[in-house]
């Protein structure tokens, strides 16, 4: 032991009153309409990253896929951090004009920090995605051969009319059907787990899409748990402040006591003799 001693500073968090405002305010529809165009862009470039992995190995699919879901989660918590974060300062804002006496809207309350205003806002921007996941869920078969294909081998025995008329089916693609233009949308939008679990796995594809209405929850529940923290943020910000103004009070104390004490050392001159 060299003598030193370590000073652990217990810094106490610093969280100021606000008003709470309403789960659903003016601004509902333009936010969730602004987190319906940011899934779209978000499983866009979700769907182009995950769609290079099925050409290449297992190895890259199980790395790349699995950190494409947890950056759509980081996303998705991250801004609803900041949407929570900036409705608590709001509510800190009405908090003191209330104190103060001042007067101020219902819309500006409404506006301010509610738990669930973040989950309705994506739950309400996922809505168009969970309908028509919802409907291929209800809908969706295990595929297990694709129309227009044959083996090479049978191309053979199709000169032979009672061989060739049972595969007529085969020969050309069936005209696509509402579950497949459904099956389109929710494979784009659910692609990460599509391509984690292979393309080529029929049976792990089928719950998928069966859970795909589930799947496409987890961002607007990335936000709105994003958006809890709003509290705690604005008490570190506080925090923050409180100790920088706590260590700018100390040393303006001590820079005041190092003069007083130079004043106090200065030698004093000999007095004059007459």
């Amino acid at each position: 032991m060299n003598g030193n001693k370590t000073k652990i500073k217990n810094v106490q968090s610093v969280r100021k009153p606000f008003l709470t405002g309403n789960a659903v305010d003016e601004n509902t529809l333009k936010s969730s309409l602004l987190f319906f165009g940011g899934l779209i862009i978000v499983f866009f470039v979700g769907f182009l990253l995950c769609a290079m992995t099925n050409s290449s190995g297992n190895i890259m699919r199980l790395i790349i896929n699995p950190a494409v879901i947890i950056l759509i989660v980081t996303v998705f918590f991250n801004r609803g951090s900041s949407h929570g974060a900036e409705a608590v300062a709001r509510g800190e804002i009405l908090w003191q004009k209330k104190e103060k006496g001042q007067s101020f809207s219902e819309s500006e309350k409404k506006v301010c920090y509610h738990p669930m205003k973040a989950f309705v806002i994506g739950i309400a921007g996922t809505i168009p995605f969970i309908v028509i996941a919802v409907i291929l869920a209800l809908n969706t078969r295990v595929q297990t051969t694709t129309a227009g294909t044959l083996p090479s081998w049978m191309q053979a025995y199709m000169r032979r009319d009672e061989v060739a008329a049972p595969l007529v089916s085969y020969l050309e693609p069936g005209a696509m059907g509402l579950t497949d233009i459904l099956r389109i949308i929710v494979r784009f939008a659910v692609m990460p787990f599509v391509s984690l679990v292979g393309a080529d796995n029929y049976q792990a594809v089928y719950w998928v899409e069966m859970l795909s209405p589930l799947i496409l929850l987890i961002p607007a529940c990335s936000y709105g748990i994003g958006y809890l923290s709003g509290p705690a943020l604005r008490a570190r910000v506080h925090t923050a402040i409180s100790e920088s103004n706590r260590k700018r009070i100390r040393r303006e104390k001590k820079e005041r006591r190092r003069r007083a004490g130079f004043i106090s050392a200065k030698p004093k001159e000999p007095e004059k003799l007459n």
